[in-house]
């Protein structure tokens, strides 16, 4: 199907930085309007797609995976092997402080990308490229093996920011030998991020990673 409206794709690779107020132009005319939609584009058909492939499963586990595969670090790599980010309009300013290679950037361009597609070729064309740019370069199953090894998640995502790896440290124990409970804190720059307590230093790591993770989500949504 032909490209019929050409100017939104121009939008959608407009990074705000590169707008100029003395010709006119308004924070609209960014990608970041075709962004909002895009990411309830891709959040509707992922959903939709995991339900599907994954029938026995229940809403906790759909929610896990799709949040693996939206994220803003896998979109940030999605976009790069398309190429997006050699595409993206920014300002100079933007471009030497590497915003071609920021996560953030990449994925919110992805996004808006799907966005430009939704509008102007319609819901199938955003199924497809969603299909061909990001299921097709999944294995669904083999991700879904590793959904709780946030351990693993935790360090990949701190890795993407840059950031020294965390490092986990019990803070805690009690209860007989036979019944140790051990409690775990992951640090992140010497900044206890989670917290975790189990009947084994593994179960205990991997629930303060978990949380570490989660915290992470929540201040930096985009990243």
């Amino acid at each position: 199907m032909p490209v019929r409206t050409i100017e939104i794709y121009e939008q959608a690779l407009r990074h705000r930085s590169s707008l100029s107020e003395t010709n006119g132009e308004e924070h609209t005319d960014s990608n970041e309007r075709l962004e909002f939609l895009g990411d309830a584009v891709l959040d509707f058909v992922t959903a939709e797609h995991l339900y599907r492939h994954f029938p026995a499963e229940d809403e906790g586990f759909l929610t896990r995976l799709r949040a693996q595969i939206v994220n803003g670090q896998a979109l940030a790599r999605f976009a790069s092997e398309l190429g997006l980010g050699d595409l993206i309009l920014m300002s100079d300013a933007v471009y030497r402080d590497g915003g071609r290679d920021s996560a953030a950037i990449l994925a919110d361009t992805f996004e808006a990308v799907i966005g430009a597609l939704y509008l102007d070729m319609g819901e199938q064309a955003a199924r497809t490229f969603i299909r061909t740019s990001i299921f097709a370069r999944l294995d669904l199953n083999d991700l879904a093996h590793v959904r709780d090894n946030y351990k693993s998640l935790l360090l990949e995502h701190v890795q993407a920011l840059g950031w020294p790896q965390p490092y986990y440290r019990v803070v805690h124990e009690t209860g007989p030998p036979h019944e140790r409970i051990f409690t775990i804190d992951v640090f992140l720059h010497d900044e206890a991020y989670g917290r975790g307590r189990a009947q084994s230093k593994k179960k205990a790591e991997q629930k303060a990673a978990a949380q570490a993770l989660d915290r992470l989500r929540r201040e930096s949504p985009n990243e």
